[in-house]
């Protein structure tokens, strides 16, 4: 008998997989990110994190209401540190030219209306429950209709209340907005990375207050499911990492963020919960396709790499035509302009 080292997450595959036909939508933490470029690089049509990295489960929330709004009153912009900020967006968007800040946030927000009304699978990925709040020092705050901000872009911390989040709260902003979409398979998520500057402990009791709320969304889509209503369900990145890979070696310098092997690890077990054998065996082929492009020759200018170019073209012009929502149009270029040389 083989002795066991880790204790496994069992993970049951779902029903409704995802396929290259699928538009998927990801936002949330830095842990959306590393699987949104995961899926990006084996060519799904993916968009990821349109306001910027977002961790607290109520602004995640707002980008979306933001989003399905008809019209957009006002973004709540604050100059600080020489640059304007948006404060329901990343610092990806702040600039120090205050026109074009709201340029950035405003097209922000429509590439996220566009993936919201494209996507057949949107992944939430919850960071924290902890959340900052404007306090009565922060300039002009009575005319923001947001309390929660979704970065607080180094301003003064008196600025801030800083307060945990219940599980009912969470519910009750998340509910509303998953109803209104029930066309969706949503996949929701509690990121692995530790938030370390909350406390360890705090950071254990906002990690659970995440876990309950997302159990919570879906123990009601079980037990009030109608014929119309959306699909929900958890993937425990959260559970492989701390259970499974509960060692050091799978964390990056930092000892918070994940190492890549570790993303590598996860990511191999979201193939095998989300994707069918088929969507596995695309991919497969796609990284050898990969792979094969990646290649550099000794002798560039050979009639034996000019032969192999050809073969490759070939593969992915094949491929474009069984699955012909496959975005290639680099690599075939890519591949025509070194046979012209």
């Amino acid at each position: 008998m083989i002795m066991r080292l880790t204790t496994p997450v069992h993970i049951t595959p779902v029903q409704a997989t995802i396929d290259y036909s699928d538009k998927i939508l990801l936002l949330g933490s830095c842990f959306a990110d590393n699987v949104g470029e995961k899926l990006q690089h084996h060519y799904f049509q993916t968009t990821i994190n349109p306001f910027g990295t977002l961790y607290n489960p109520v602004s995640i929330a707002e980008a979306i209401r933001l989003a399905k709004a008809d019209a957009i009153e006002c973004l709540p912009m604050v100059e600080w540190g020489g640059l304007w900020h948006s404060m329901t967006h990343h610092g990806v968007c702040s600039n120090a030219n205050k026109g074009i800040a709201f340029q950035q946030c405003m097209a922000s927000i429509a590439n996220l209306r566009q993936a919201l009304r494209e996507a057949s699978v949107i992944v939430i990925t919850f960071g924290t429950a902890w959340i900052y709040e404007y306090s009565t020092q922060f300039p002009n705050v009575d005319n923001f209709s947001t309390k929660v901000v979704a970065n607080c872009h180094k301003m003064p911390a008196n600025w801030f209340v800083r307060r945990r989040l219940s599980v009912e709260e969470i519910v009750s902003v998340w509910q509303p907005l998953i109803n209104s979409m029930p066309d969706k398979h949503w996949i929701f998520t509690v990121s692995p990375i530790r938030h370390i500057k909350d406390g360890l402990h705090e950071n254990q009791l906002s990690k659970s207050i995440l876990l309950q709320a997302v159990d919570s969304l879906a123990a009601k889509r079980s037990s009030d499911m109608t014929f119309n209503e959306p699909l929900i369900s958890y993937f425990p990145a959260y559970e492989i990492m701390i259970d499974e890979l509960r060692d050091y070696r799978f964390y990056a310098d930092d000892m918070i963020h994940l190492s890549s092997k570790a993303v590598e690890y996860i990511w191999e077990c979201f193939c095998q919960c989300y994707f069918s054998k088929e969507t596995q065996m695309v991919m497969k082929e796609w990284t050898e396709i990969k792979k094969a492009i990646d290649h550099k020759p000794f002798r560039p200018d050979s009639d034996a790499y000019r032969t192999f170019l050809s073969q490759i073209v070939l593969k992915m012009m094949q491929m474009k035509e069984k699955f012909p929502y496959l975005e290639v149009q680099k690599e075939m270029e890519l591949c025509e302009s070194r046979l012209k040389m």
